[in-house]
């Protein structure tokens, strides 16, 4: 009584609904940077089951926006880190944790005991994933995502709502949007859309005021402007339409144009195309110790070759938005292996390259952070 003193006095809340708060059972895909306000909030309001799907480690990078985790926690899995800070919030929530990455084999099995799914994802494989799982089992999906200054919110999959392929029937060509790491975040954003996330949460567990289901919530923090889009469900969705094509899950990797053996995780993705040859970091290595190294051609931005860089390898460094621009710099008549961080902003420079003309052009397999862990543990992993 005296820990939720605040809401038993709230008329919307008063004894009733703190006891649906704890016997409400919500799952959070993701404990990063929107899992992070979603699970503190949450477990402070007293949900009763919070379940948390991460595979991922601590990373210093992600302490910019990811408060759940402290300093003293690099290193460790994300899950142990989430668990210790939930349980001193609120020692009276039960955190369920699964420890794998959420695939089309197991998402139906993790999902159905819970009542709502908070989707804290960053990759649209997963997104899909989560919003048909959702919709195949009738779970309500509290969508969220940012991407630099941006941020979106809404809830899917309610009786009668749309479903995230209404918004969005197809993804993105691969490549198209970057990933956090690689188009940035401004760390406070997160904060602001999973507060968001964690109270449509609250309410759909209440049942009070009204959800935005049906709407999308945008907002833009450089601006500090909010807007809303009016959504409705397609008739002619494949999941969730009158006559759904797709009665089960599917290949997302593939669904999304990746290769599926490349399995994006909650945080990441890595696109390999097929139509575009790959070397992994053992072999680039042993070709730049040949008396004819390929040109080693690095397409991120300069503050990143800062970071970490293969420049001892000869590499050369040109923005991906200036290689079109500067293909005079890159020689014709020498092999040519381009890398980025993690494989996706090479894969598009490499496609630049083949209709520029190049002859052979291959992408370096998971950029920077495969030649780290395969090659060069000193490099900076970011």
């Amino acid at each position: 009584m005296a820990r939720y003193a605040r809401h038993l006095v709230l008329p919307e809340v008063g004894v009733e609904g703190q006891e649906r708060l704890k016997q409400a059972r919500v799952l959070v895909v993701g404990a990063g940077g929107l899992g992070s306000p979603v699970t503190l909030y949450l477990a402070a309001a007293g949900v009763g089951t919070l379940g948390l799907v991460d595979f991922d480690e601590v990373d210093i990078t992600n302490l910019q926006r990811q408060i759940l985790h402290g300093t003293s926690d690099v290193g460790r899995a994300k899950l142990d880190s989430a668990r210790d800070r939930l349980s001193d919030i609120n020692p009276h929530v039960e955190v369920v944790l699964h420890a794998t990455r959420l695939t089309s084999d197991n998402a139906l099995e993790i999902i159905e005991p819970y009542d709502i799914v908070v989707d804290g994802t960053d990759n649209f494989p997963t997104r899909y994933l989560v919003n048909d799982a959702c919709v195949l089992l009738g779970k309500p999906n509290v969508y969220g995502s940012v991407f630099r200054w941006e941020g979106q919110v809404s809830v899917f999959g309610v009786h009668g709502g749309p479903c995230y392929r209404c918004l969005f029937r197809e993804p993105p060509p691969p490549g198209l949007v970057p990933n956090c790491a690689e188009g940035g975040v401004l760390g406070v954003l997160p904060g602001v859309v999973g507060s968001l996330q964690a109270l449509e949460t609250v309410k759909l567990i209440l049942e009070k005021g009204e959800s935005l289901a049906g709407r999308l919530l945008i907002f833009d923090a450089l601006d500090l402007n909010w807007r809303e889009m009016a959504l409705s469900r397609n008739p002619e969705c494949p999941i969730c339409g009158d006559a759904p094509t797709q009665t089960g899950l599917i290949d997302y990797e593939e669904f999304c144009g990746l290769h599926s053996g490349d399995a994006p995780g909650a945080t990441e993705t890595d696109m390999a195309p097929d139509e575009i040859s790959e070397i992994d970091p053992s072999e680039l290595a042993e070709r730049l110790a040949t008396a004819e190294p390929p040109f080693l051609l690095d397409v991120r931005e300069p503050y990143e070759w800062s970071i970490a860089n293969l420049e001892d390898g000869g590499a050369v460094l040109i923005p991906l938005g200036e290689v079109q621009d500067r293909l005079d710099e890159i020689p014709t008549d020498r092999e040519v292996v381009v890398y980025c961080r993690s494989g996706q902003r090479s894969a598009a420079a490499v496609r630049t390259l083949l209709a520029a003309g190049l002859p052979r052009v291959h992408n370096l397999r998971g950029g920077v952070l495969a030649w780290a862990d395969d090659i060069d543990p000193s490099l900076t992993k970011y």
